[in-house]
């Protein structure tokens, strides 16, 4: 390319267990490039980029930056060799000004000890401000700071440390319109500086704008790295998900039935807009967008986590006041949360009293009955296939696809007419995807309303009978699955 190379990621493998995250990937990044990084959930863009941080280190291959050559980078080192990495959700401090957060863990001090510097702080940042051209207050508390803004503070805060590489990891997914446009000038004066670029993004219209390359990852595996200009937005997408069919779970049709559950114009300011659908017995309804939609947001406050600013919830054509998630379970709608570890589980306890939980703090009484929920637990667990070594042990010492089928079972204990599946397969294998899968189509068979949030979409296209496409917070469309293909699907996401 004529440049200086800057990143040489050579035949990067990454395993966990018998998962190939990465698979061989070789990448690279010159002076003064945006070098675009796309791909599906789970396609391993997080893992290379993990790599390249410090925050893993690969089972194979080289990292060669600049004339430094190593197996493997920590986080410390990574920084030494000008690599910053501006994610998606920003770690600052809130409670500190734009200054402070910049010189975080470096402080300039007065010459009396324990004092800091605020004005020479202020008047550094205030430069590198200028010459980027920005617009961001200097002496301002983080947690007053807009998106764009907190984005900008750490762009920043890397050229303060003298970054060469940023890697910027969907910069744009939680800004407006023009914030963006503002993101993407200053995105092209960091080039025109020499600043190496890796930017991830689902907006493909974006890469276009200011990408000069892009690597196509899926399934682990490099599909190629092409100039931009030799490629179409209909390429990316075909080479992002190209997949083999039997992959696709082959789903029984199920009798569907009239509208048992409906949402009328559910708003909460900065989070989700005027949404209305409705679930008609039997019925499947999937829910798909990209990262930072609004999907699981809307859940939230379906299930009472979040309270809505306006907006009604229907059962049956009566019309439900949802205030907690323990109203939402007494009125019968079931949450099967996306982060297990940090929402579902009780660590440190055993299967028994994971699994009975929802039903003993709900339907059990004052006292505990534990042969009751040692033997609810025994049926469940013999139903779902769950290993397990006995019901005295850990929770957290299952596999992740036994975790992920433990916290369903809970939900088996009781009669439920709404069942919500947040990322119902995520982190769990071939085996129990199918097994999830069957207990998702036995629910809708006995009657039950089944809603899904999925970012995996050959599971999203096997399973929904309708899909409802969220895109920033809003519900733009709502599609009868009928032959979609995974093209046409990503196409309503992105919104090309």
């Amino acid at each position: 390319m004529g440049q200086k190379l800057l990143v040489s990621m050579n035949n990067i493998t990454k395993i966990y267990g018998h998962h190939k995250a990465l698979d061989k990937v070789s990448f690279d990044l010159y002076e003064g490039e945006v070098h675009c990084l796309v791909g599906e959930n789970g396609a391993g863009k997080s893992t290379l980029i993990k790599i390249l941080s410090g925050a893993i280190s690969p089972d194979e291959g080289d990292i060669i930056i600049g004339s430094v050559k190593a197996k493997s980078l920590t986080p410390k080192q990574s920084i030494e060799l000008g690599i910053s990495t501006i994610y998606q959700d920003a770690e600052l401090v809130d409670s500190l000004t734009v200054a402070d957060n910049i010189f975080l863990g470096n402080e300039k001090s007065k010459r009396l000890p324990f004092l800091v510097d605020s004005r020479y702080q202020e008047k550094r940042v205030s430069e590198v401000i200028e010459t980027l051209k920005m617009k961001l207050p200097v002496n301002v508390l983080v947690e007053d700071l807009s998106a764009s803004q907190r984005q900008m503070l750490q762009i920043v805060k890397a050229l303060h440390s003298d970054s060469k590489i940023l890697i910027m990891d969907e910069p744009t997914s939680s800004l407006g319109i023009d914030e963006t446009k503002a993101l993407m000038d200053i995105i092209e004066n960091l080039r025109r500086r020499g600043i190496g670029i890796i930017y991830i993004s689902h907006y493909l219209e974006e890469i276009f704008k200011i990408g000069d390359r892009v690597t196509v990852l899926k399934d682990g595996l490099n599909m190629g790295t092409y100039n931009i200009s030799d490629i179409t937005v209909d390429e990316i997408v075909q080479k992002m998900v190209g997949r083999n069919a039997a992959l696709f779970y082959k789903k029984t049709p199920v009798e569907i039935g009239n509208v048992m559950f409906e949402v009328r114009n559910l708003s909460k300011s900065g989070v989700v807009d005027n949404i209305s659908f409705f679930v008609r017995k039997g019925e499947i309804f999937g829910f798909g967008g990209l990262v930072g939609s609004g999907r699981s947001e809307l859940v939230s406050l379906i299930f009472g986590v979040e309270k809505a600013d306006s907006g009604e919830i229907y059962l049956n054509g009566k019309r439900l006041i949802v205030d907690s998630p323990e109203d939402a379970i007494k009125k019968g709608i079931a949450l099967i949360t996306e982060d297990r570890k940090k929402f579902g589980m009780l660590i440190g306890r055993n299967i028994v009293e994971n699994t009975a939980l929802v039903h003993t703090e709900n339907f059990g009484g004052i006292l505990l009955n534990h042969t009751e929920e040692r033997e609810l637990t025994y049926n469940v667990v013999k139903k779902l296939s769950i290993a397990v070594q006995d019901d005295s042990q850990n929770v957290e010492e299952l596999s992740g696809g036994n975790q992920q089928k433990m916290m369903i079972s809970r939900w088996l204990l009781d009669n439920f007419e709404i069942y919500i599946f947040d990322e119902p397969t995520k982190g769990v294998d071939i085996g129990a995807k199918e097994q999830i899968y069957q207990l998702m189509t036995e629910l809708a068979k006995s009657g039950k309303c089944i809603i899904m949030i999925s970012s995996d979409m050959p599971e999203l296209i096997s399973l929904s009978d309708r899909i409802g496409v969220m895109r920033s917070g809003k519900l733009v469309e709502i599609l009868d699955n009928k032959d979609i293909s995974e093209e046409e699907l990503i196409k309503h996401f992105i919104g090309v």
